[in-house]
């Protein structure tokens, strides 16, 4: 059946709108967790989990998200992610201890993994190519609104009922997205009897979780033999025999072909220091203003709040630059307001004014939101044939890093500082050391820019 490109569009919209609630429901919970505490009368670190367990989730989905696409239909896959999210939504709602709480989030993540990359893959199907930086940019500030401003809803909601009313909200919301879905997407890529490589999904699940596991019990154990050093490890092991198997049978869970193309893995790899850099300065930024400068986890968040918000907006402007002066260019500009931003966090000191802070944020969230779209839109462009297995390889490898980088930053920093975080100079050098070594990394980023990142016109770029 042909679908006209009106069908087409409002499938995409669907997807989008899908997608923005889906990722909301990431973050909208850090803001119960001190009620879900008093309530099952557990702990912080048992508590983090209802928040850590559906980004380990969404890891891990991510690599099958390309065989997912060959297997179902668009609406097969719609209506069993959002059916799925909103079980888990039900479960949450009823949930008489932390065990169920946890389960009903995985079945949420697993919904929400499997819409989340395939939204993308969507947009890159529905949209001419000449348009992907646009629109890309488009799906970056709706995605980035949600998460953003989800724990403040969530707050309000907590606040005006209770933490569970927020998965009853969520559940009604996106089954009234299911029902517009059902109605509206006639989108059909077509289909094709892929089979299911069960030992690559079982090697793919042990690689990311023991290496994401491995590197963020960093934080908490250091480097202990059983809860860092044995998980990654295995995980590296198991991500070796998943790349081998992958190479070597005729249906592979991923297609790795991209890994061929030098301008794809120059792209993934700026993309991946960057998500490093902005999931570590996430949580080095509030344990600086809250540990070391002695304020309020209010006032931490007000430093990094305007920065987010600028940085949901240059998740716009950079792709729309994109299509006027190159990516080249676009990524260039990236490196040197990030580079600025982490020189610049270099002078932070216990009496540094909260102001100065926000205005140096903002300078960073300029480049980062400069640099994430409109890399990951030209890495997939660079390899448009193979576009399902290109953006499953280059979001599995920015979950991980990301996940990384939230951890390593917390154990730079504590090395540097001698082991304590605290109100007092060494602290407070350790952070300047910290931010240092992000700089360098931004270095390493613009190096690859100028090496590797050309328009996607010019010559031997693409296939």
């Amino acid at each position: 059946m042909k679908v006209t490109k009106i069908e087409g569009f409002s499938t995409l919209i669907i997807f989008i709108i899908a997608a923005a609630i889906l990722s909301a429901s990431q973050s909208v919970v850090t803001t119960s967790l001190t009620d879900i505490m008093s309530d099952f009368g557990i702990n912080s670190i048992t508590a983090q989990w209802v928040y850590s367990v559906f980004l380990l989730v969404l890891g891990v989905m991510i690599p099958t998200s390309a065989f997912i696409t060959k297997r179902f239909t668009v609406k097969t896959i719609l209506t069993t992610s959002l059916g799925l999210f909103i079980i888990g939504c039900l479960i949450a709602y009823v949930a008489p201890n932390i065990v169920i709480l946890i389960i009903a989030r995985i079945i949420q993540a697993i919904g929400c993994g499997i819409l989340l990359p395939i939204t993308q893959i969507v947009l890159f199907k529905v949209i001419p190519k000449e348009k992907w930086q646009i629109f890309m940019g488009l799906f970056g500030l709706i995605i980035g609104i949600a998460p953003a401003l989800a724990p403040t809803l969530g707050g309000i909601i907590i606040d005006a009922i209770n933490w569970r009313a927020i998965f009853i909200i969520f559940a009604v919301i996106t089954i009234i997205i299911l029902i517009c879905g059902l109605i509206t997407c006639k989108l059909d890529f077509g289909t094709e009897d892929y089979p299911l490589d069960v030992t690559s999904l079982f090697l793919s699940v042990v690689a990311f979780v023991g290496i994401m596991l491995g590197f963020t019990d960093i934080a908490q154990y250091k480097f202990d033999l059983v809860f860092v050093i044995l998980p990654i490890v295995i995980g590296v092991i198991a991500l070796i025999f998943f790349v081998k198997r992958q190479i070597s049978i005729e249906h592979p869970l991923l297609h790795l072909k991209a890994l061929k193309n030098k301008y794809f893995v120059a792209g993934t790899v700026f993309s991946a220091i960057l998500y490093f850099t902005m999931c570590g300065i996430n949580v080095i930024i509030p344990l600086f203003v809250q540990s070391i400068a002695f304020h309020s986890a209010t006032t931490a968040g007000i430093v990094l709040l305007p920065g987010t918000i600028v940085m949901i907006i240059f998740n716009f402007v950079g792709p729309v630059l994109a299509t006027k002066i190159g990516v080249r260019k676009v990524l260039i500009l990236s490196c040197i307001f990030t580079f600025v931003g982490f020189i610049s966090m270099m002078t932070y000191n216990i009496e540094s004014n909260i102001t100065y802070m926000v205005i140096t944020q903002i300078i960073r969230c300029i480049g980062a939101g400069l640099g994430l779209m409109p890399c990951v839109t030209w890495t997939i462009s660079t390899v448009s044939k193979g576009v399902e297995d290109a953006t499953a390889i280059n979001n599995t490898v920015r979950q991980i890093i990301g996940s990384i980088g939230a951890a390593m930053s917390v154990v730079i920093m504590a090395i540097f500082a001698g082991g304590a975080i605290g109100h007092n100079i060494i602290s407070v050098a350790a952070f300047g050391n910290t931010s240092l070594v992000m700089a360098i990394l931004t270095i390493i980023s613009l190096i690859i820019v100028l090496i590797y990142i050309k328009n996607i016109e010019e010559e031997g770029v693409g296939e």
